[in-house]
C-alpha cells in the first residue's frame, strides 16, 4: 500500500462506516419524513440522522439525482457517454472540477455531506461506504496502483447530477398507482441487464433497470405520468417478463431490496442511474465516488408532471399508450396516442368491404395494432402464402397473398429484420421466380430465404422453428400466414366454394400449432374470408355469419387475426404500420431501451419510405403474376384483378389512402 492511500485511509477513520450499502436493506421511513422539503431533509441527512437510510418516499414531488464524482479528464467522455445513453443517464448538472455546490440544483447544499451514504471507488473496486466525503476534500492526495494515472486531489474531481426515478413516485401515487417498494417499506429493486449501453470513450457497461410492480388495470397510467418527466428517466424502457432483459431471477436484484410482486402485478421496469456506477466498475478511473444505490441526492427542483397544464393538442398526440402483444413470455409494448389513430385509421380503410363478402364480422378491434407492435419487436419473421383456390389450372394459385407478402418482408428487411418464406414444395419454383422478379424489379428490397415444410416424421414442426429442436432456442419469433390456405374442422383444406383443395397443400398449419407451444414465437394470420390460416381465432363466427362458414371455417387460430377487405391490403397495412410505430419517438424509445436516439437518421428515413408499397410496385409484382399465369381468387380471369377487383381504381384507391394516412404523399 502507498504511504498516500495508506494516509488517506488513516483519515477516514473518523467517518462513520456502514455495512447497511452492501446489501441496500433500509427500514421504513417514518411518515413525518415524509412531510418534509428536501432543504430540510438534506440538513438532516448533513447531521447524519440515522432515521434516513434511503430516500424511497421522501420530498415527494422533488427531484432525486443520481451522483457520480469522476477525474476530471474523464469527465468529456462521461459527459458524452450520458448523451448516448438519455434514459439510465438524464444529466441534470456536471459540476466544474472541485465545485462541492449545484446552484441549478439546490441552495445551501454540499455534495460532500449531502447524501446519507457515499461508495467509494479504487480503481473500480469498491473499497468503502461512508456517510461524508469531507476527509476526502482536504488535500488527499491518491495514488492509483495504475502508474499512468497522475495523483488525484479533489480540485481535480468533478460531479455529475443525473436524474432518479424516486422522483416520480410521488406523481405516481398521485394518479392513484400503487408504489409497492414504498407501500412496503423498501428501497427499490435494480437489475443488471443483457443490454449493453452505447459507449463512448473508456465508459461502457450493461444497462440497470429498476423494477416496480404495477396492476395491470395501472399500467397505463404509470407509462404516462412518468413519461412527462424524460429526466427522471421518463417511461419504462420494459414491461413484463424480466428474461427479456437478461434478468433471470426478480427475487434476487443487483442493488436495492426484493420488492414483492403481489397476484396479478406486472414487473415494470425504468431506466436506473444505477448504470453510471457500473460504469465506474468498468472503466476503473483511480479514485471515484458515487450516491449508495437508493440513497439520493434531495434537490429543490419539482416534479413538472405535478405542474398544471391545460390542454395541448401535441401533447396529446404524443401521449404513450401500453398494449400487451405477448401472454408468453409476457410482454407488453408502447406507442404514441398519434400513431395508435393513424394505424387504426390504416384499420379502417382495409376493412372496407367492395366484395360484399361480410368481412366486418370477422374484425377484432387493434388486431392490425397489436400484430403491428409485435412485428416492430421481431428479429427473425417467417412468412407463409399460397392460396390454390384454381385447383383446375396450372398454376391453381391466385393473386391475393404473394403482393401482401412482398410488402410485408421489404418493410421488415429496411427495418434490419431477418425474413424467411415459407411455401409449398409444389410452388416452390414459381415462388423462387416471383422472388427474383420482385428485386429485380426494386419492390422487394433484397432476395430472401425460400423454404418448404413437409412433415416427415415426429417433431417435424418443432425442429423446423428451433435450432436442433431444442424450444429454448426457437429460429423464428414470429410466424405470418397472409392469403394462406388454412385447415378446416375435418382436416381438408377448402376455398370458398367449398371444394376441397388438400391435395395441393402442404401441412405448414403445423407449425402454427406446434408454435402455440413454444415461448416466444407469435403467430398472425391475415385473411379475407375465414378459410384461411390463422383465422381459427374467430372459427365461431365464419362459421354462423360467413357463407359455407359451417364447412371451410379455418380450424387453427393465430395469436392475431387480421380481417381486410383483400388479404393483400392487410399485408400493406402491417408495412405502413411499421413505418409509423418506428417513426414514433415514443414506440422508438421503448425499442432502443432508452439508448441513443428516439428518432431516425435521414438515411434510415429515406429507405423506409423507398419500401413502403405503392402503387407503381404493387402494379408491378401483380403484372409479374399475371405474367406467370396466377390468376384473380373470385373470377379465374388471367388479368390485372385481384378476387375480382381491377388493380385500377380499386386496389390503386386503397394503396394511395394507406400511403396517405402513413406519409401524407400517395408515393
Amino acid at each position: 500500500m502507498t504511504s498516500a492511500l495508506s494516509s488517506m485511509l488513516t483519515a477516514l477513520k473518523g467517518a462513520r462506516l456502514s455495512l447497511r450499502f452492501f446489501s441496500g436493506a433500509c427500514d421504513k421511513v417514518s411518515d413525518d419524513l415524509k412531510l418534509l422539503g428536501p432543504a430540510v431533509l438534506r440538513r438532516l441527512i448533513r447531521k447524519e440522522d440515522s432515521r434516513i437510510t434511503n430516500t424511497s418516499g421522501l420530498a415527494a414531488g422533488y427531484r432525486q439525482a443520481n451522483v457520480v464524482i469522476i477525474p476530471k479528464h474523464l469527465a468529456k467522455d462521461f459527459e458524452v457517454f450520458c448523451r448516448n445513453n438519455p434514459a439510465p443517464l438524464p444529466l441534470l448538472y456536471c459540476s466544474q472540477p472541485g465545485e462541492t455546490s449545484c446552484p441549478p440544483l439546490a441552495k445551501d447544499a454540499d455534495i460532500r455531506t449531502d447524501i446519507s451514504q457515499y461508495r467509494v471507488y479504487q480503481d473500480g473496486v469498491l473499497e468503502n461506504g461512508v456517510s461524508s466525503l469531507l476527509n476526502y476534500s482536504k488535500s488527499l492526495r491518491v495514488v492509483s496502483q495504475n502508474p499512468s494515472v497522475p495523483c488525484m486531489e479533489w480540485s481535480d474531481m468533478v460531479c455529475f447530477y443525473l436524474g432518479c426515478s424516486f422522483g416520480f413516485e410521488g406523481s405516481l401515487k398521485k394518479a392513484g398507482v400503487v408504489v409497492r417498494n414504498v407501500e412496503q417499506g423498501r428501497n427499490v429493486s435494480m437489475y443488471k441487464t443483457a443490454v449493453p449501453c452505447i459507449q463512448a470513450g473508456v465508459f461502457s457497461c450493461p444497462l440497470v433497470v429498476s423494477m416496480r410492480p404495477i396492476p395491470p388495470a395501472m399500467l397505463e397510467a404509470a407509462v404516462q405520468v412518468t413519461s412527462l418527466d424524460p429526466q427522471a428517466h421518463g417511461a419504462p424502457v420494459h414491461i413484463g417478463d424480466g428474461a427479456l432483459l437478461g434478468i433471470q431471477d426478480l427475487s434476487r436484484p443487483d442493488y436495492g431490496d426484493q420488492v414483492e410482486l403481489q397476484p396479478g402485478d406486472v414487473p415494470v421496469f425504468w431506466a436506473c442511474g444505477v448504470t453510471a456506477i457500473e460504469a465506474i466498475v468498468r472503466s476503473k478511473p483511480s479514485l471515484a465516488f458515487s450516491h449508495s444505490p437508493g440513497c439520493m441526492f434531495l434537490t429543490d427542483v419539482q416534479d413538472p408532471s405535478l405542474r398544471s397544464h391545460g390542454p395541448d393538442s401535441k401533447k396529446s398526440e404524443a401521449t404513450a399508450l401500453c398494449f400487451q402483444i405477448s401472454e408468453n413470455p409476457l410482454f407488453y409494448s408502447l406507442a404514441s396516442q398519434g400513431a395508435v389513430a393513424q394505424i387504426r385509421h390504416l384499420d379502417a380503410i382495409i376493412g372496407e368491404d367492395p366484395g360484399q363478402r361480410g368481412i366486418k364480422a370477422l374484425f377484432i378491434q387493434d388486431e392490425l395494432l397489436r400484430s403491428c407492435l409485435a412485428l416492430s419487436h421481431s428479429s427473425s419473421v417467417a412468412i407463409t402464402t399460397g392460396f390454390p383456390t384454381h385447383y383446375m389450372h396450372s398454376p391453381p394459385d391466385e393473386t391475393d397473398g404473394p403482393p401482401g407478402a412482398v410488402a410485408m418482408a421489404t418493410m421488415l428487411l429496411s427495418l434490419g429484420k431477418q425474413v424467411t418464406l415459407v411455401t409449398d414444395k409444389r410452388a416452390l419454383q414459381m415462388n423462387q421466380d416471383i422472388i427474383d422478379e420482385a428485386v429485380t424489379t426494386g419492390v422487394l428490397k433484397s432476395t430472401i430465404p425460400l423454404v418448404v415444410f413437409e412433415d416427415i416424421g415426429p417433431n417435424s414442426s418443432l425442429h423446423f422453428l428451433c435450432h436442433h429442436g431444442d424450444p429454448a432456442k426457437p429460429r423464428y419469433d414470429h410466424l405470418v400466414a397472409i392469403e394462406r390456405s388454412g385447415r378446416a374442422e375435418d382436416g381438408n383444406y377448402y376455398n370458398m366454394r367449398g371444394v376441397n383443395i388438400k391435395h395441393l397443400v402442404d401441412p405448414i398449419d403445423d407449425l402454427f400449432i406446434a408454435a402455440n407451444n413454444i415461448p416466444g414465437i407469435t403467430t398472425i394470420g391475415i385473411g379475407d374470408g375465414g378459410n384461411e390460416l390463422g383465422m381459427g381465432k374467430v372459427k365461431d363466427r365464419v362459421q354462423n355469419l360467413m357463407p359455407m362458414g359451417h364447412l371451410i371455417a379455418c380450424d387453427v387460430p393465430a395469436d392475431y387475426a387480421i380481417a381486410a377487405g383483400v388479404s393483400n391490403w392487410g399485408g400493406y397495412a402491417v408495412a405502413c404500420g411499421l413505418y409509423l410505430l418506428n417513426t414514433c419517438p415514443v414506440h422508438k424509445r421503448y425499442l432502443n431501451k432508452g439508448l441513443g436516439m428516439d428518432h431516425q437518421t435521414p438515411e434510415e428515413l429515406q429507405d423506409w419510405i423507398a419500401n413502403l408499397p405503392s402503387v407503381k410496385k404493387e402494379e408491378s409484382i401483380l403484372s409479374t403474376l399475371v405474367r406467370f399465369g396466377i390468376r384473380s381468387g373470385k373470377t379465374a380471369h388471367l388479368a390485372m384483378e385481384v378476387d375480382g377487383l381491377t388493380f385500377h381504381p380499386t386496389h390503386s384507391d386503397i394503396i394511395t389512402r394507406l400511403l396517405k394516412v402513413t406519409h401524407g404523399s400517395a408515393d
